[in-house]
């Protein structure tokens, strides 16, 4: 019987580096590219066998997911992949609105050019996939073109508040809606134009609209209606309002 290997299946146990390390990116992955489904369970049995090592690194990269918030773990079904309530997905939609908002502030405050050339490059790859028709890497190139942003913001705990919260974005967010990648990679190309010409103002006002925008259509999506996270402009209303309380 072939083994299931949406996980990536490489034999981890020859390898030197931290075992739990390695195998909690290979999951973490799984969970980002959706290999590995909302709800799905992680059996450490199966999981030790796929990847020929012991339980015990399993053990810990489970338990590193769940402190990431990407798995739970109860007594009773064990360790799955995290399932989000809609209050949790507008929780996290509106925590990320606030930081990339920020994060492209500050990406337009720095223009650095190694960094935006970079964001140019996967932009110019996101939108050749898109118009081509290869949609299997545009999920992995949207994480890049995050990241590439979230580098030239240059604030170390922004980046890794933000690494986490698309991770956990990840699971909310469909890859296979070709209406909203297409109005995804357009606002990408809007919100690096606003960076390059060093509008602070216009670049968080757009990168703030793109996240509350996905999050929108995904909880329509999902049927979750109720309040919606809120727009860009009442949310900096909510956040000049805490300022001065």
């Amino acid at each position: 019987m072939a083994r299931d290997n949406r996980t990536g299946g490489k034999r981890l146990g020859e390898q030197h580096d931290s075992l739990h390390n390695l195998i909690y990116q290979e999951i973490r992955s799984a969970i980002v590219d959706g290999r590995l489904k909302p709800g799905e369970r992680l059996v450490e049995e199966r999981l030790a066998e796929e990847y020929g090592v012991s339980r015990n690194p399993i053990r810990e990269a489970i338990r590193a997911l769940n402190a990431d918030g990407l798995v739970d773990v109860s007594s009773r079904r064990g360790a799955q992949v995290a399932d989000l309530a809609p209050e949790k997905v507008r929780e996290i939609i509106e925590i990320r609105a606030l930081l990339e908002s920020h994060n492209a502030r500050l990406a337009a405050r720095n223009r650095n050019p190694v960094t935006l050339k970079n964001a140019e490059a996967i932009l110019a790859r996101g939108r050749s996939a898109l118009t081509s028709g290869r949609r299997r890497g545009l999920r992995e190139l949207n994480e890049q073109f995050h990241r590439a942003l979230a580098e030239a913001g240059r604030n170390k705990l922004l980046f890794e508040l933000l690494d986490s919260l698309r991770a956990r974005s990840a699971l909310l967010f469909s890859p296979d809606d070709p209406d909203r990648q297409a109005v995804s990679w357009q606002e990408h190309a809007g919100i690096l134009q606003a960076i390059v010409d060093g509008d602070e103002e216009l670049a968080a006002k757009l990168a703030m609209a793109h996240v509350l925008g996905a999050g929108e259509t995904q909880l329509q999506a999902a049927g979750a209606a109720g309040p919606a996270p809120g727009s860009a402009d009442e949310l900096a209303d909510k956040k000049q309002e805490r300022r001065e309380s």
